[in-house]
């Protein structure tokens, strides 16, 4: 009896817990699936693949995301940026292909999720964020001018070349496909003056494909789309290891990105809300599972929808329950409607898209950069030209390799300076053996980027002989910075010249030890402030202090 009530008990506090706040589930999970259903079908044709898969991506994904994940508002689907790397997958290996390497791209982001590697996301630097997303920003606009301009030219797998196909090919324009999508483009810009109970987008696509049918058109359409709910299936080639072994590129490229945007949009999620804070080894391992799943559906890879997950939390969803009505919700609509979703012409997706990459620009971070340093507004435009250019795995590589030289260049600055005699030293000092004592005062971290002029900075003394580095203020040293003191040392008692520390900080004291300079050095050349080190040097020419310093003399000495 005790079991029952134990697990009718946990049976109770998991219900209440789960349904406490279905009121704004409900209409953040409604509402989230009527703005995920136009971009659904216009990311999955910005990625080369049927209109179909996107819808099923977001119904199945959004589902096991939402119940797995480590969000508990994140609503997942298909998005821009995952469709900027699909694009170039399905057009050089086929949409079965893309199905093994969702797979393996999936497998991949849960064992990061059970390494407990979520939080590194944290540590790309923000240059590199905006810069990535700025450049997906570009090709999906520019993606979409076929469409805008109601061209039937074949795909390109490179940027470049795309828009130079679509210039050269006006002969082809069609006007009613332009118009097309100006409608929509100028009722996703102005319909929020009206109201925001329904999506600009949705309305805009309504809007052009009754257009289109009214006056018979002649457009391109994205087609008919099953009235069925997805089923599993199997998937082609998925156990010959040549076909896995040529997709581990594109499967890193499919992880890296989906778990990149998926936990920046749950730290933007945990931004909005109050409620529980995402955690982020679980939301990759949903994530994961999400992406295992979906293939055997006929879907796509998947990741967090910033958009999509925002509309959800202001309107109200609060719990993962709104992620699964986001996904039943576009079952039904799938069920219900899906004979129209064959008029919709591919226009009307290109001006919806259209009008979403230029949201997705960063433009306070461009100018926020622009007025902070130019060295980080020169890694954003380096990571922006590079997504463009070429891809958006490298783009970010490049990224990171030039935000790390920024950073070791920053940090290699090391403030490293000669203190004046008249602050340096205390009453009484003769002014011979002054001239013999050089303080310099080390502030910032000791390490490899500021080991080489750490080196030379201090070998232009060469008339003193006895040289005082003031070191309070050095939190830590690596290994480099260690050779580089130790190269001091030796070439400082060359010159018949005594090195003396003072201020050393535990964690620097401990190190110094561990490598078996300090024994070098000599502890007795170690003091706690400069004024105990000139005081040792001349013992019979100052008067130096035998009892402890009062609190006003140990702030002064924590000073020097």
């Amino acid at each position: 009896m005790t079991v029952v009530n134990g697990f009718m008990g946990g049976l109770r506090f998991w219900f209440d817990r789960t349904f406490a706040h279905w009121r704004g589930d409900l209409t953040g999970g409604l509402t989230a699936a009527v703005v995920a259903l136009p971009l659904a079908l216009a990311f999955a044709v910005a990625s080369g693949v049927e209109p179909k898969a996107g819808l099923y991506t977001a119904i199945v994904a959004g589902i096991v995301a939402a119940v797995f994940g480590g969000s508990p508002v994140q609503i997942t689907g298909p998005t821009g940026a995952m469709a900027v790397v699909l694009i170039g997958i399905v057009t050089q290996y086929g949409i079965e292909k893309v199905w093994i390497a969702g797979v393996m791209a999936g497998i991949i982001q849960v064992a990061l999720g059970v390494a407990k590697l979520g939080r590194l996301v944290k540590f790309i630097p923000y240059p590199v964020t905006a810069g990535f997303t700025n450049g997906i920003a570009v090709i999906i606009f520019c993606g979409q001018l076929n469409n805008f301009f109601g061209l039937q030219l074949p795909r390109s797998e490179h940027f470049l070349p795309g828009i130079w196909q679509t210039l050269t090919h006006w002969e082809g324009l069609n006007l009613e496909a332009v118009g097309l999508a100006t409608v929509v483009i100028l009722t996703k810009l102005f319909w929020t003056r009206i109201t925001t109970a329904i999506p600009g987008s949705l309305v805009g696509l309504v809007l052009a494909t009754a257009i289109a049918s009214f006056f018979h058109l002649d457009v391109p359409t994205i087609g008919s789309i099953p009235q069925s709910l997805p089923m599993p299936q199997g998937i082609p080639h998925a156990n010959d290891f040549r076909v896995i072994r040529e997709l581990i590129n594109p499967a890193l490229a499919l992880a890296a990105l989906g778990s990149i945007e998926s936990l920046l949009s749950a730290v933007v999620a945990d931004g909005m809300t109050v409620s529980e804070k995402h955690n982020s080894d679980r939301e990759l391992i949903g994530q994961g599972l999400a992406n295992i799943v979906v293939p055997f559906f006929g879907g796509i890879p998947a990741t967090g929808a910033i958009a999509r997950t925002a509309v959800n939390v202001r309107s109200g969803g609060k719990t993962r329950l709104s992620g699964v009505i986001h996904g039943v919700a576009l079952a039904i609509i799938v069920l219900t409607l899906a004979p129209l979703a064959a008029q919709v012409p591919l226009a009307a997706l290109a001006g919806i898209l259209m009008v979403t990459s230029v949201r997705m620009i960063e433009w306070e971070a461009i100018g926020l950069l622009m007025r902070a340093t130019y060295s980080d507004f020169a890694v954003m435009m380096l990571t922006w030209m590079v997504t463009i250019l070429f891809d958006l795995v490298l783009a970010v590589e490049v990224g990171l390799i030039a935000a790390g030289a920024l950073f070791i260049k920053r940090m290699s600055e090391l403030n490293l300076a000669k203190i004046p005699e008249t602050e340096a030293f205390p009453p009484g000092v003769p002014l011979e053996l002054s001239k013999q004592i050089a303080v310099y005062r080390v502030d910032g971290p000791v390490f490899f980027g500021a080991a080489e002029r750490f080196v030379t900075f201090l070998r232009d003394e060469p008339e003193v002989k006895y040289l005082i580095l003031r070191m309070r203020f050095v939190p830590n040293m690596d290994t480099t910075g260690i050779v580089a003191l130790e190269d001091i040392y030796r070439d400082l008692k060359r010159h018949n010249c005594r090195l003396l520390l003072t201020g050393l900080q535990p964690e620097v004291q401990n190190l110094l030890e561990r490598s078996g300079l300090l024994d070098k050095i000599g502890k007795e050349n170690c003091f706690e402030t400069t004024d105990a080190a000139v005081c040792a040097l001349t013992p019979t020419a100052i008067s130096c202090p035998l009892s402890p310093p009062s609190v006003s003399q140990s702030e002064e000495l924590i000073k020097r």
